[in-house]
Parts: C-alpha cells; sequence; structure tokens
C-alpha cells in the first residue's frame, strides 16, 4: 500500500472514530487534506468509496446514518470498534515471550520489545519464564541482508519488487520481477518464494544472493498466491537434498569430497579417476558446476546437458 494511500485512511479512521455525531461527506472532504486536493466532486467520491470499502474490509465499523434532512452522514462508535479484553494463559503468554526474543538481533527488535511491553500492560503475567516454560536454548534468528526489511514489507503488503540477482553459477546479476510470497529462514539462511514474472513460474531466492537495493512496484500481483507456500521444501528439492533420480558421473581421484560423501556407489576406474552413482534432485547441476574440471557427468543426459550449458555460461561472463 503507498504511503499517501495509508495515511489518507488513517486520518479517515481517525476523524470517524473521534466524531460525536455522523460526519457527511462533505465535512470529511473538509477534514481531510488529501481528499481537498482530490479534484472533482467524481473524483472525491470514488476516492471516499474506496477508502471506506478498505477500511470496512481491514476491519472498521463503519455505520451509514440519515439526519432528518435526508444527508447521510458517517459514524465509527468506538464500542462497535474496540478490541475484546485480552486473556492469555501462561503456556500463551510464554510463547508470546519467546517469539520477541527471537527478533532481538533483527531490526524488528524494537517492533517485538514495544509489543510485549503493550501486552503486559493489558494483563500478560511478568511472572512466566519463556525459557522454563519451553526449554532452556534461546532462540535466535539472525538478519545480515539488506533485502530482508523491504522484502518483508512487499510479502505483507501483497507489493511487487525488482531486485539484482546473482545465481550460484552466473558471473553476473540479472534482474528479477518478483511478486513475493513468503520469507523463511532454513539453515541458517534466508529465502523468499514467490512469483517470478519474467520466467513466468514460482521461484525461490536466497537473500544473500540479492545484490542493491530491492525496488518496489505499485502494480498489483498477476498470479494468484498459494494458499501454503513451501519454502523449506522447495529449497529442500532445489538443493538436491530429495533424491528421487540416480546420477552416474566421474570424479577425478582426491577431489569432491562432498560429493563421495553423497553418493551410494564408488568404483575406481584407473588413470586417476572414480565412478560415483550420485541420487540427487532437481540443482545437481549447478552442484556440480563448483567442481569445474573434476567432474564429467556420464549419465542422464539431461544434467550432462544442463552443466556444459552452465559451464557455457559462466565462460562466456
Amino acid at each position: 500500500m503507498a504511503i499517501a494511500k495509508a495515511e489518507r485512511l488513517m486520518n479517515l479512521a481517525l476523524c470517524l472514530l473521534g466524531a460525536r455525531r455522523p460526519l457527511s461527506k462533505r465535512e470529511l472532504r473538509e477534514s481531510i487534506e488529501a481528499y481537498l486536493e482530490a479534484g472533482s466532486d467524481d473524483s472525491f467520491n470514488r476516492m471516499f468509496e474506496r477508502d471506506k470499502d478498505d477500511l470496512r474490509e481491514l476491519g472498521l465499523v463503519i455505520e451509514t446514518v440519515e439526519s432528518l434532512d435526508g444527508e447521510i452522514g458517517y459514524l465509527a462508535r468506538r464500542d462497535s470498534n474496540r478490541l475484546p479484553a485480552i486473556t492469555l494463559d501462561a503456556e500463551e503468554a510464554a510463547a508470546l515471550g519467546l517469539a520477541a526474543k527471537v527478533w532481538q538481533q533483527a531490526r524488528l527488535a524494537g517492533a517485538a520489545s514495544g509489543a510485549l511491553q503493550k501486552l503486559r500492560a493489558a494483563g500478560l503475567p511478568e511472572d512466566v519464564d519463556p525459557y522454563e516454560a519451553h526449554g532452556a536454548l534461546e532462540p535466535r534468528i539472525p538478519v545480515h541482508e539488506a533485502a530482508f526489511e523491504p522484502l518483508m514489507l512487499a510479502c505483507r503488503d501483497r507489493r511487487p519488487v525488482v531486485f539484482d540477482y546473482r545465481k550460484a553459477s552466473a558471473a553476473r546479476p540479472e534482474t528479477r520481477h518478483v511478486e513475493p510470497w513468503a520469507l523463511e529462514c532454513w539453515r541458517g539462511h534466508w529465502y523468499l518464494a514467490g512469483f517470478d514474472r519474467d520466467r513466468g513460474a514460482e521461484r525461490v531466492f536466497r537473500l544473500s544472493r540479492i545484490t542493491g537495493k530491492v525496488r518496489s512496484r505499485g502494480t498489483g500481483f498477476t498470479a494468484p498466491v498459494p494458499d501454503v507456500v513451501t519454502v523449506r521444501e522447495t529449497v529442500a528439492s532445489w538443493a538436491g537434498e530429495i533424491a528421487d533420480r540416480s546420477a552416474r558421473i566421474r570424479l577425478r581421484s582426491g577431489a569432491g569430497y562432498p560429493l563421495r560423501a553423497k553418493a551410494s556407489a564408488i568404483r575406481e576406474l584407473g588413470d586417476g579417476w572414480d565412478e560415483l552413482d550420485i541420487p540427487y534432485g532437481h540443482g545437481l547441476d549447478a552442484w556440480l558446476v563448483e567442481f569445474g574440471p573434476d567432474v564429467v557427468v556420464v549419465e542422464p543426459a539431461e544434467l550432462r546437458a544442463d552443466v556444459v550449458d552452465r559451464l557455457r555460461a559462466v565462460a562466456k561472463g
């Protein structure tokens, strides 16, 4: 949501909540600067109706009241828009305290701490130790990538983004236009799942490979957001940890120890080469490229072709 619209919605909500009587469109237009700058009456009416619908969608109860002279007014009564009292048992309180501690190393630390203080002021038990309730381990989510915060906000606001991304096998970054869905931490690294507009398909991006700034784009999403976004499963498959096939490669003797650890069978060929059978999933081609001339793919043919294509791309770069 653009900042100007968010500010306009906030001003409209404050006017409706602070009024002691129903306010007409004319009074609301005179009270909110953005409406004064709307131009024609038709432009204002369209803007006001959209804003009113947006506030109702966000949960604000807005009443439409007709006065004795037939003029329509609008009012948001405080008693109709007041949240119920917050009641938390000991386990729920401990879980919230633990969640706040998770973010203490990130830029969300201030927001998490402030939210916890407000909950305590509303009755959250202060004598609950989250570590005692959930074990002695103190959780941490390190966030070192500058792209994390703008991508988190973009996921929340359903706002497309543009960023430069360098794949593991590429010499230079490429510009990617993405509709972000979800962020998730997996094995110490943050990943973004979303719809890649350039490729017309779902993609997962590792935040540490994003170079430069993340730029927002005002246009809306073009692809539906899945009900469940399986970031970890996608990354595991991309990393080859979900093995549904087997590859046969030749590996130079004394090289490629990570490949040897993954192999289901190893045979000595002589002349300084060994042959390995490796169970794999998607993404093995990118991994094999990292070993350069020490690896030769024997089969399957499609894996060999993918590795050759990647090596050619690196050589051109």
